[in-house]
């Protein structure tokens, strides 16, 4: 549930927009408040700052598509891209002290952030931050935006100022969005990263024929790797893709990859937290191959995944940007894995596995390429949830560590399981055995998988 509201106040300066949209600002989101706060000279706890509606209004619907579908990244590459700036509402500027709130997308569900005012001595008003992260589905977000920019847009029109930049920005998106083309555009352009029309026509005509060819989810989830990587300029091309599968050589069948043999309902793409969907499925083919606490060899889990041992085993293989699985219409199909460890390889094809099960219950279950890549994607998370409790269901390993969480007992139990340390830690973070700041390989380099705790 979100609901952004401006309780109307006077201004006595400043321009016309602003007078006429100045008010009490809330930001409300799963009951709680994100931007409340007091002056720096009281006491008295507010809903919010006293702001003018107009350039949160133009910032909203200037970034809506970034808002609506870009994912994050590093603090580096956000830095480098200025990602801030089409994310944090702190960045709006016009002379408001905005609150430190930051909005983003994993494809599914709206993530938002807050944090205290720093050097309070120094604002004029004191915001306490929240801790942890709040999560919506995609649609509330959109809804609650077309409600306050049209309250703007109302009281604008009410003060005889019918023609101001967000009255075009507003016709602008609308008519984007009921455009299927424009919107297949906007989206992928912001996937890259892109602020509208800033992108490579070219490079986005290419991958929107890619789409068409390969999938349209799936070719999303390339775009935002690109995005993720830093490079979306050289994002891979469907040839390119089928290039590397090739080298290869057809090496599977997607028609002997495991099916679940009982008719699971699923939630639809977004109603619940990807890692539930993920590890829900994995205990259900897991309990269906009668795997107990067992772990899954190699060749089991080749035969399972449809293709041969040398997939995990040959470290010569090409190694592609993103591992993936690319079908032939006749059935054949190409796995490639990115990682040059074999555990890595091992847990790089379960999320395979977990992909395509999954999505046999979704919208993308007639698409030809399986991307597993490195973001922080809902489908990402779906795939990492399944494809630790597929290797390592956490039950026997919490049973196996028995409160011993030291590095050398983890090392223990991931040799048992082949999966890495990594996915120990994580599995160990995301069901509170273990604070983040006490596992270091998932704060230096799983924050991708960290990001299962979050959702």
């Amino acid at each position: 549930m979100i609901e952004i509201s401006l309780v109307p106040e006077p201004l006595a300066s400043g321009t016309s927009e602003e007078r006429a949209t100045f008010g009490l600002f809330s930001l409300m989101v799963n009951d709680r408040l994100l931007a409340a706060g007091r002056d720096t000279n009281s006491r008295e706890l507010r809903d919010g700052p006293y702001v003018a509606g107009y350039p949160l209004a133009e910032w909203l619907v200037w970034n809506w598509w970034r808002l609506r579908w870009e994912l994050s990244y590093s603090s580096v590459e956000r830095a480098r891209r200025g990602w801030d700036f089409a994310h944090c509402m702190n960045t709006i500027g016009e002379g408001y002290a905005w609150p430190s709130i930051t909005v983003h997308s994993d494809g599914m569900r709206i993530i938002f952030s807050s944090e205290p005012s720093r050097q309070v001595n120094m604002v004029l008003f004191q915001y306490m931050g929240s801790a942890g992260h709040e999560v919506i589905p995609a649609g509330e977000m959109e809804a609650a935006i077309n409600e306050f920019v049209e309250n703007i847009l109302d009281r604008l029109n009410g003060n005889a100022l019918n023609y101001s930049n967000l009255h075009r920005l507003w016709a602008d998106l609308q008519e984007e969005r009921d455009n299927p083309n424009i919107t297949r555009f906007r989206r992928l352009e912001a996937q890259l990263g892109y602020d509208p029309d800033e992108s490579d026509e070219d490079l986005i005509f290419r991958s929107l024929a890619d789409a068409k060819e390969l999938g349209e989810e799936a070719w999303g989830e390339v775009a935002a790797d690109a995005g993720f990587r830093g490079t979306p300029g050289q994002m891979i091309s469907a040839q390119e893709a089928f290039g590397a599968a090739k080298q290869n050589r057809p090496n599977a069948n997607a028609n002997d990859v495991i099916q679940l043999c009982r008719d699971i309902s699923l939630p639809q793409p977004g109603e619940e937290a990807a890692w539930r969907v993920g590890t829900y499925v994995a205990k259900e083919i897991r309990n269906q191959e009668n795997l107990s606490c067992q772990p899954v060899s190699s060749r089991k889990l080749t035969d399972y995944a449809g293709t041969n041992r040398d997939v995990i085993s040959n470290k010569d293989m090409s190694v592609p940007e993103f591992s993936f699985s690319l079908d032939q219409k006749n059935g054949a199909s190409h796995v490639s894995l990115r990682s040059k460890w074999e555990t890595g390889r091992r847990f790089q094809l379960a999320r395979l596995i977990g992909d395509r099960l999954i999505g046999s219950r979704s919208t993308y279950a007639d698409e030809r390429l399986l991307p597993a890549t490195r973001t922080s994607s809902y489908r990402q998370q779906m795939q990492r949830a399944f494809a630790a409790e597929f290797l390592s269901p956490f039950a026997s390993v919490d049973d196996m560590l028995a409160g011993d969480y030291s590095e050398e007992n983890q090392s223990m139990v991931a040799a048992h399981f082949e999966v890495s340390p990594m996915t120990v830690q994580t599995q160990l973070v995301n069901h509170g055995r273990i604070d983040l700041q006490d596992a270091p390989d998932v704060a230096n380099r799983g924050a991708l998988l960290q990001s299962q705790s979050l959702f």
